[in-house]
């Protein structure tokens, strides 16, 4: 291995003999062995121990000696036990599916955890600092085979006798009561949609959260255990996370897309105060506030932020905590310290004077070289795919780590860590009056450009070579080779909100889990939910960030703006007789300005045609001497289409795609717009494909008259090119991580090059055409390929690879690793 990366270094540092950076020190590569896809570092204090994938849900056993965890991972489903002594796992216990749910018994004898798309809750025996599968209570009866429950149980609490347990039905938008000894559901009530949390108050009152509403519902005990609707408290926008003070005078609810926790005072039943959690500067989102934990005493509030990787401490004012005495309590509420953890903190537990923090998403991610192929029959490993790289950690930051001498400099850290310090100049930019932003589907840099000389690529992993992607690799010479730009995402669900709106929210990051490993859930994303658009939605959005997306700045910033294809879905009140179905726009304002002849994903429909609606709309901007200053344009055929009869070779639908993007590039700069516009081009995310450097480098195309040709060798992500579009624009930023981006600024020249690119056709045929007697041919007939990510992901790749390949061609194994996988690895 040391031989490896030795020649490795020397590989990376030769392939660059043609790079140029940019000026700006703190965007160099590799300046952080710790560096996330999403442009922050990790900088973690206290210990870390590694747990099992995606812990959502975390609670102590009854005498402290152990954290319980609930793990919702792409590959781990159940319950997991860290004795907090040792560090160490003394049990995993699986279970086919969960979600967020966990609590012990009052008396501490059982422990009960939620069993998400299989509509049970799964109840285990707790003794001696372990725990024992008992049994499990049904909430309905089990959906079929590969389809989503009705109900979904998330949170869960058991009431104050233990008799009773209240479950949050997250898909029916009700809290059912369950009665332990009858083992049966003998009440629902209805809340807001998604409800997520529950707790329940000393004096037996219960309190529920609403996902995709803005209230915590609140009901009464009555006889025999059942529950009376007492009111809704307006508690901002998306509660998730419940946390009752002691005497239960006081209820704190997370509402992670606007960065705040609204303090209820239970009595009076109204909000006393919103502590605000925000970065520094910037819009207001981002930190995303997602758990909640006090100190013994009541009087210091720890906050998980997820996206800062940082636990916020604030001390409470006497009538935010509910004391009756002052004390030590400041007399304002106050932001007074951030902890560093690890990546994406979504569960806590303070215990004595320590803080135990959940890291859902933990150490990070790396290469994947034998990750998802289209070239091989299998996985190498499960975890070479994105999602299921991601294992949790759990971080202890013991008492003394936490004394008010120690705070300042844990606060210093989370802010060089999340680039809150860096300073830069005002921007500074060619004459560009309107942005192209072309959004594609699922690649990674070696899968598409590995074997271009100049960048950092591994020929060995490329599928689409030049042949098969002339333009791609073409656009890349002439306009730049970016072999350092990491999508923020990990797959299509994500990836759209990550390319649209530089934000992810907490409904979006804990679902996508679930949804791709087949443990139920509808595809609640690109502005559905539940397969309704926004129109017929009663309450919001789940998964819309509360600063919105691109659209949304355009729309304050009154710029022209026009969307090809990105959030549409089929609309037959538009078909006309020369339009057989039309496309509607998921968000109001979004459909006011999305040309309705423009399909969106349906991998029936040739990037061809994409290419020649937009080129006859370049015409029209011609003749009236005006085009939008924003422009989306989805082109998603480089996903393939697997060998679905009928339907063209995975290699045909790359070449589809890359003509279709060639011949855009070739109108534009033949147009007379082609010295006033700059277009962007990457992937929504890079799932589909291995990568030498990291599972998230992806490919980037930026294309304007003044490029400059050679590599950018330095980071550079999906919101670093928002940063850059807003800043060209003057729209502003949409969260922290655009706001704190890394503009594209050092790239161009001074000067024009306006000769008009020249597009090339790919050595394949369009229409080369899928054989129909193959295995992998039958395993295709079912695939859903008309919305994206709708199937197995090991199922494609599988198909992929054979197409390709063929069924007898090998996968090269790793065998060399990069300078950045390098510095990762020390």
């Amino acid at each position: 291995m040391r031989v490896a990366r030795l020649l490795s270094t020397a590989f990376a540092v030769a392939a660059c003999g043609g790079c140029h950076s940019s000026p700006n020190t703190p965007d160099a590569p590799n300046d952080s062995s710790r560096r996330l896809p999403t442009g922050l570092n990790l900088d973690p204090a206290g210990t870390a121990v590694t747990v099992g994938q995606m812990p959502l849900a975390m609670t102590l056993s009854p005498d402290g000696r152990q954290v319980v965890l609930l793990l919702n991972g792409y590959l781990q489903t159940g319950v997991q036990i860290v004795d907090r002594s040792s560090g160490r796992v003394g049990q995993t216990l699986p279970q086919r599916t969960a979600f967020l749910g966990l609590a012990f018994s009052p008396d501490g004898r059982w422990l009960w955890a939620s069993g998400g798309n299989l509509e049970l809750v799964y109840r285990y025996a707790w003794a001696d600092g372990r725990a024992t599968l008992s049994d499990s209570i049904p909430l309905g009866p089990p959906p079929a085979p590969h389809a989503s429950g009705i109900h979904y149980p998330a949170g869960i609490a058991p009431s104050n006798d233990g008799a009773m347990l209240y479950v949050a039905e997250n898909l029916s938008d009700d809290v059912a009561v369950l009665s332990i000894a009858e083992r049966r559901v003998v009440q629902r009530l209805p809340t807001q949609r998604y409800p997520y949390a529950v707790v329940v108050a000393p004096d037996g009152t219960v309190y529920v959260s609403a996902w995709g509403g803005n209230t915590v519902s609140v009901f009464s005990p009555g006889s025999g255990g059942r529950l009376t609707e007492v009111t809704r408290i307006a508690a901002g926008r998306h509660p998730s996370a419940l946390l009752l003070s002691r005497d239960g005078s006081r209820l704190f609810v997370a509402s992670a897309s606007t960065d705040r926790v609204a303090v209820v005072d239970t009595r009076a039943r109204t909000v006393v105060t919103e502590l605000r959690d925000p970065p520094p500067s910037g819009p207001g989102e981002g930190s995303t506030p997602n758990a909640l934990a006090l100190a013994p005493d009541g009087r210091r509030l720890y906050v998980a932020e997820a996206d800062n990787n940082a636990v916020a401490v604030f001390a409470l004012s006497s009538r935010t905590a509910g004391l009756t005495t002052a004390g030590a309590a400041p007399d304002s509420d106050r932001l007074v310290a951030r902890v560093p953890v690890e990546w994406y903190p979504a569960a806590l537990a303070a215990s004595g004077d320590s803080l135990i923090v959940a890291n859902a998403k933990g150490h990070g991610t790396a290469a994947n070289p034998a990750g998802p192929n289209p070239l091989r029959g299998y996985y190498a490993s499960p975890r070479d795919y994105t999602l299921g790289q991601l294992t949790g950690s759990l971080t202890t930051v013991i008492g003394t780590d936490l004394a008010p001498d120690k705070l300042p400099a844990l606060t210093a850290r989370v802010a060089a860590a999340n680039g809150w310090t860096r300073s830069r100049a005002g921007p500074a930019y060619p004459p560009f009056e309107h942005v192209i932003y072309v959004i594609k589907e699922n690649r990674t840099y070696d899968q598409v450009l590995g074997d271009l000389p100049r960048g950092d690529g591994d020929t060995s992993l490329v599928f689409f070579p030049r042949a098969v992607g002339p333009n791609h690799h073409a656009l890349a010479e002439r306009f730049g080779i970016f072999d350092r730009f990491f999508v923020n995402s990990e797959t299509s669900a994500d990836g759209h909100n990550w390319a649209t709106a530089a934000y992810a929210p907490d409904y979006v990051e804990k679902t996508v889990q679930p949804n791709y490993s087949g443990n139920g859930r509808d595809y609640d994303f690109e502005g559905l939910n539940r397969g309704e658009t926004v129109e017929a939605i009663p309450d919001d959005d789940v998964d819309e960030p509360a600063n919105g997306y691109l659209w949304t700045l355009a729309q304050a910033a009154k710029i022209s703006f026009r969307n090809y294809g990105e959030y549409v879905v089929e609309d037959s009140s538009l078909r006309t007789k020369d339009l057989p179905v039309g496309y509607r726009g998921t968000k109001p304002y979004l459909h006011a300005h999305t040309a309705h002849n423009f399909p969106g994903f349906d991998l029936a429909i040739p990037d061809q045609r994409r290419a020649d609606l937009w080129i006859a709309d370049l015409g029209e901007f011609e003749k009236q001497g005006s085009m939008p200053q924003l422009q989306i344009l989805r082109l998603p055929n480089d996903h393939t289409a697997a060998r679905r009869p009928g339907l063209p070779t995975p290699r045909a639908c790359f070449a589809d795609n890359d003509l279709a993007l060639g011949r855009v590039v070739e109108a534009l700069s033949r147009s007379r717009f082609w010295k006033s516009t700059v277009m962007f081009v990457l992937e929504d995310d890079s799932q589909n494909g291995p990568d030498h450097v990291d599972s998230h480098r992806s490919p980037l195309l930026v294309i304007s008259p003044y490029n400059k040709p050679g590599v950018v060798h330095r980071f550079a992500n999906t919101t670093d090119v928002i940063a850059t579009i807003a800043e060209i624009l003057r729209l502003g930023s949409l969260s922290q991580f655009d706001f704190y981006g890394r503009p594209l600024r050092g790239i161009f020249a001074s000067t024009a090059d306006t000769t008009p690119y020249v597009a090339q056709t790919p050595a394949v045929s369009l229409d080369e055409r899928n054989p129909t007697t193959t295995g992998a041919l039958r395993e295709s007939k079912g695939l859903d390929l008309r919305l994206e990510d709708r199937i197995d992901d090991e199922t494609f790749n599988r198909i992929l690879w054979a197409a390709i390949k063929g069924d007898r061609v090998p996968y090269p194994a790793a065998t060399r690793m990069s300078a950045l996988e390098a510095r990762r690895a020390r």
